[in-house]
């Protein structure tokens, strides 16, 4: 009879036991492998984990924003996989119907998703910094205080005037909390790759060095809009300063006032004392008065060879040019376009 009963208690035991193992199973398989983000819709889920974050504030944001269901099995899960003491900052896509698992896993990773950087139609350093910075970590000022930084840039072998044109304007891929010196680093690199032996031969054939072609290649960006007539304003550009004549290009005045709100160069505007006013001074400008694209600098490098000396907005507001080998011819296509101005009052 003791033994009956000892039997039974001893069989209550196990069967106690196998139940709660199963049920415990049941549970962690549960933390690990059920769904946990993002049960309630179809739409990803972009992270941005700071630099120096914690993983309080990664969990936080995370079940904030409706990210994660449960918070205490993502905790759970992280500290078994010793996520917590190994946060790793960046930008991250989560899916939805990720386990705690597959989170974790890919948080620990580092595996971010890179962010796209573009930028165009840039005339101004500070220009450049809040547009190459929107998407980014790093605040614009930080971008600001290095491209400002005479010694710094400097490793580049580009000083104060020419150090925009390290800058070629396209679309590039960079991790989103990359640093201002990594960001910097990339751009050199972007700007070697772009300036091919092929490219350097070309504008040594043209008699300008690389910085010298962005440098005119920026007066010609600014002069048309029409990249099918670049290559014939780089012409013109360069057969003056061939003959050592200034290049009387309007758009390094208004780059030289910084005022770019003004539609109609004056007289006034020439008397300006600066590097940059190509009216008082022969010769190319110290540096670029914007970036120019791709297109402006293959413009210069395959420059139209002709005769042109001169040319003048035409007077049907087109956005093309008259061009003209004299001044007489010129001064003539130039009293057309000012009596056009002057007709659709733009003073």
């Amino acid at each position: 009879m003791q033994t009956d009963k000892k039997n039974k208690l001893f069989l209550v035991l196990i069967i106690s036991f196998s139940v709660l193992a199963i049920s415990m199973s049941f549970y962690f398989y549960q933390v690990f492998f059920s769904p946990n983000a993002l049960l309630e819709t179809e739409q990803n889920y972009t992270l941005k984990i700071p630099s120096n974050a914690t993983f309080k504030q990664v969990s936080n944001q995370l079940y904030d924003d409706k990210v994660i269901n449960d918070v205490v099995s993502f905790s759970f899960v992280s500290k078994v996989m010793g996520y917590q003491e190994a946060v790793k900052p960046g930008l991250y896509i989560i899916s939805p119907k990720m386990t705690n698992i597959e989170l974790v896993r890919h948080l620990r990773s580092g595996n971010q998703a890179p962010v796209r950087i573009t930028f165009n139609n840039i005339r101004t350093k500070e220009d450049l910094a809040e547009r190459i910075t929107k998407n980014l970590e790093i605040d614009e000022d930080q971008f600001l205080s290095l491209i400002k930084d005479s010694v710094y840039i400097r490793k580049f072998d580009f000083d104060e005037e020419t150090i925009m044109s390290m800058f070629i304007p396209n679309t590039y891929e960079v991790w989103w909390n990359t640093s201002p010196e990594s960001l910097f680093d990339r751009m050199y690199k972007e700007y070697q790759a772009f300036w091919t032996a092929e490219r350097k031969s070309k504008a040594e054939a043209i008699g300008l060095n690389p910085k010298e072609v962005s440098t005119l290649a920026s007066i010609v960006q600014s002069e048309s809009q029409k990249s099918d007539e670049r290559p014939k304003i780089a012409g013109v550009y360069l057969n003056r300063l061939r003959l050592n004549m200034p290049l009387q290009a309007d758009p390094t005045l208004v780059f030289a006032l910084g005022d770019f709100t003004i539609k109609r160069v004056l007289n006034v505007h020439k008397e300006i004392e600066s590097p940059y006013n190509t009216y008082k001074y022969s010769g190319l400008p110290p540096g670029p008065i914007n970036l120019p694209d791709i297109n402006s600098l293959e413009a210069v490098l395959n420059a139209e060879d002709h005769k042109y000396l001169y040319f003048c907005a035409k007077e049907d507001f087109s956005g093309y040019h008259a061009f003209a080998t004299n001044l007489a011819q010129h001064n003539a296509n130039a009293r057309r376009y000012q009596a056009a101005l002057n007709a659709a009052k733009i003073y």
